[in-house]
Parts: structure tokens; C-alpha cells; sequence
């Protein structure tokens, strides 16, 4: 009986106590639930934000590609404009050059005739000037405005390039900043050190004019009858029709290469302007190495280098010379004829031209310690006739003074002004 008592007072609590651990883990389990519910919304809400930046992205993404596609058909635009105006301004510079040629032409004859007027006048005073003449002033005073109508056309047409330049630049700035490397970077880059783009007009070769009687120097010039220094236009051998200035001296006229006087023209070119020449015919100038070595190459000539030092003091010194062609990098070899000022340049040895941009063998520092072009050997002396143009200031050493010529006993020559001309070997010279 106390059993059975007993079991009825423990089974209800067994109970109890089964029922109170089922409900704790229920409520165990549902708590967990929630929480798994929550995360998985959380993750779904940042898949719905990485979504939607990923859809702008996509967007900003697809409008620069537009940008980039908009920026290649205008740059693809510009360079075509580019090249149109390129042509353009050669086709200017062709027919400019093949009037400055027939100007030089008519004022030779203008010269001739007014020469054969004159004595006319002075035979019979009463005849007036010939139609002929007259005829022919006007047609030079047509060509001369003609002239100065495409110098503007052509200034205006190199003003249209610069811009043209500006606004490619500017575009391949857009396109760096953008991180597209555009295969064009390298042809529309600009080359370091380019020569200016200003054209010398009195330079350029006149090109698809054909001349039959135009004199290869200034001597065959002076033997026709012209004994007046000026600017004239020679054809060498082989070579294409270009102008020089003929100075007439003790009866002969000596082809004047190089002309240096104020310092007005910058002589630290490039060896591509050393090459085909700069300046002005008229002042200070550079021939051109081309040119020289067309003339010099169809006979013996002789080299007079003309000085003249702050003092007013006037010297020279002529040389027989050989002059070698391009390959050679124009190679000089001089021999001392006579002169009055001693020699400063290396006799009975091969002198090679060399600029800042083109370096002969073993001169790989003259053209930057002295500026200009000029013939080397082993040692970079002090006579450099197209280095720099210093003017004289109060208490500056003499060194100082224009451009030196230092002979080798030691003695140095400062000059303000210097003249390379040449001459056929075979005629006689100028002192």
C-alpha cells in the first residue's frame, strides 16, 4: 500500500518534469530559428545593395566607353584636319619658292637692262626708259605683293597647325587620365629638341622648276657680267636650284656660306638645319651642308674664313679644302694657303661636323659644352665659329667678346664678326 502511495506521488513529477524539458528545448530550437531568419535577411539586403552598386558601376562603366569612343573620332577627325592643312602648307611653300626663284630671275635681267640703259642715257639723254623695262618693274613689283600675300597665307596656315597640335594634346591628356594607351600616342607625340617651326624661306630648294642657264657658282655669275654683291640664284651640277649671296671682292666673287655680325640668329640648330640650312641671306646665316658639298664637289675650291675683332681689326685666312658628302659627316681637310691672322684649325687632318643631336664617332661632348655646329677633331677648342654670339659688356674679359679664335701658339682673337666664303681653286684671290 505505501508503494503504490509512493509511485501515484513520483509519476505526476516525472511528468512534470519531462513536459518542462520538452517546452525548454522547443523554445531552445525557435530562438534559433529566429536568428537564422534574421542573418538570412541581412544577407539578402546586401545582396540587393551589391546588386545596385553593381548596376551603377555597369552604367558609369558603359558611359566612359562612350566617352573613350566620342574622344577617338575626334582625335581621328583632328588628324586628318591635321594632314590637310600639313598638304596645304606645302603646296604654299612650293609655289612661294618657285616665285622667289623667278623673282631672282627677272631682277637679274631688270639689273642687266637698266645696266644697258644707263648707257643708252648717258649716249643719248634724250631717250626715255625702255617699255621693256618698265614692263619689267611692274611685273616684279606684281610678284613682290604676290609674294607677300602667301608669306600671310602661309603664317596663317602654321598658326591653324600650332592649334591643331593644342587640341591633340589636349586629347591625349584626356585619354592618359582616362588609362587608355592609344597606339596614336607615338605619332602625334612631339620629338624632343625639334627644330622651330618658323620656315626660312630664303632656304628652301626650289623644287619642279627647270632653269637651263643658271650658273653653278658665284664665279660663273661674275664672268657673265654681274659684278654686284647680292643674292642670286646658282644650279650645281646635279642639284636642285637654290639661292646664295655672291660677294664681289678684288675682282672675282666669292660664294658666301656663313655670315655672322649682331648675334640675331640662333646658330644651336639641329643637324637637320645644319644640313639644309638657316637665317636670312640677307643678315646672319648658315648655307647648309648639302648645299656646300653640291658646289664644292664640282671642282677644287678654296675656303677664306674673313674676321673681324671689336677692335675694327679685320683678318682672314684661306685653306685648299676637301669637303667629304654625308656618310662621311661632311669631313673637312684643310692645308693653309695664306692669310694674316695664324691658323686655329687642324691642318692635314679629318674634321668631322657634328650638332647637339648628332654626334660624330669620338665627339660626344663638344656639341654640348659649346653650342653650335661645327667641325671637331680629338679636343674641343676654343674655334667654334657658329657657337655663341656673346656681346661685349663693360669689364668683361676678352674670351668673353663674341665668338674666339684661339691660334695654336696660344693667342686668342676675339670676333664680332665672321664670313666663311669659297671659290674655285683655279681663279684668283681675294688678296
Amino acid at each position: 500500500m505505501y508503494l503504490i502511495k509512493l509511485f501515484l506521488f513520483i509519476v505526476p513529477v516525472v511528468i512534470a518534469s519531462r513536459i518542462d524539458q520538452g517546452l525548454f528545448i522547443i523554445l531552445f530550437y525557435t530562438s534559433r530559428a529566429k536568428i537564422k531568419i534574421c542573418q538570412i535577411n541581412d544577407i539578402f539586403q546586401k545582396l540587393n545593395i551589391f546588386d545596385q552598386s553593381f548596376g551603377d558601376l555597369s552604367q558609369q562603366t558603359n558611359e566612359i566607353k562612350e566617352e573613350e569612343k566620342e574622344l577617338r573620332r575626334t582625335t581621328s577627325k583632328l588628324q586628318v584636319k591635321n594632314e590637310e592643312v600639313k598638304n596645304m602648307s606645302l603646296e604654299i611653300n612650293s609655289k612661294l619658292e618657285s616665285l622667289l626663284g623667278e623673282k631672282i630671275l627677272l631682277q637679274q635681267k631688270v639689273r642687266y637692262l637698266e645696266e644697258q640703259l644707263t648707257n643708252l642715257i648717258k649716249t643719248q639723254p634724250e631717250i626715255q626708259e625702255h617699255p621693256e623695262v618698265t614692263s619689267l618693274k611692274t611685273f616684279v613689283e606684281q610678284q613682290d605683293n604676290s609674294i607677300k600675300d602667301l608669306l600671310h597665307t602661309v603664317e596663317e596656315q602654321y598658326r591653324q597647325l600650332n592649334q591643331q597640335h593644342s587640341q591633340i594634346q589636349e586629347i591625349e591628356n584626356q585619354l592618359r587620365r582616362t588609362g587608355i594607351q592609344e597606339s596614336t600616342e607615338n605619332s602625334l607625340s612631339s620629338k624632343s629638341r625639334a627644330p622651330r617651326t618658323t620656315p626660312s624661306l630664303h632656304f628652301n630648294e626650289t623644287k619642279n622648276v627647270e632653269h637651263d642657264d643658271i650658273p653653278v657658282d658665284c664665279t660663273t655669275i661674275y664672268n657673265k657680267g654681274e659684278h654686284t654683291s647680292g643674292i642670286y640664284s646658282i644650279k650645281p651640277s646635279n642639284s636642285q636650284v637654290f639661292n646664295v649671296y655672291c660677294d664681289v671682292k678684288s675682282g672675282s666673287s666669292w660664294t658666301l656660306i656663313q655670315h655672322r655680325t649682331d648675334g640675331s640668329q640662333n646658330f644651336n640648330e639641329t643637324w637637320e638645319n645644319y644640313k639644309y640650312g638657316f637665317g636670312n641671306l640677307d643678315g646672319e646665316f648658315w648655307l647648309g651642308l648639302k648645299k656646300i658639298y653640291s658646289i664644292v664637289k664640282q671642282s677644287d675650291y678654296i675656303l677664306r674664313i674673313e674676321l673681324e675683332d671689336w677692335e675694327n681689326t679685320k683678318h682672314y685666312v684661306e685653306y685648299s679644302f676637301h669637303l667629304g658628302n654625308y656618310e662621311t659627316n661632311y669631313t673637312l681637310h684643310l692645308t693653309e694657303i695664306t692669310g694674316n691672322v695664324p691658323s686655329a684649325l687642324p691642318e692635314h687632318k679629318d674634321l668631322m661636323f657634328s650638332t647637339w643631336d648628332h654626334k660624330a664617332k669620338g665627339h660626344f661632348k663638344c656639341p654640348e659644352s659649346v653650342s653650335g655646329g661645327w667641325w671637331w677633331h680629338d679636343v674641343c677648342g676654343e674655334n667654334n665659329l657658329n657657337g655663341k654670339y656673346n656681346k661685349p659688356r663693360a669689364k668683361t674679359k676678352l674670351e668673353r667678346r663674341g665668338i674666339s679664335w684661339k691660334s695654336q701658339n696660344g693667342k686668342l682673337y676675339s670676333i664680332k664678326s665672321t664670313k666663311m666664303l669659297i671659290h674655285p681653286a683655279d681663279s684668283e684671290s681675294a688678296e
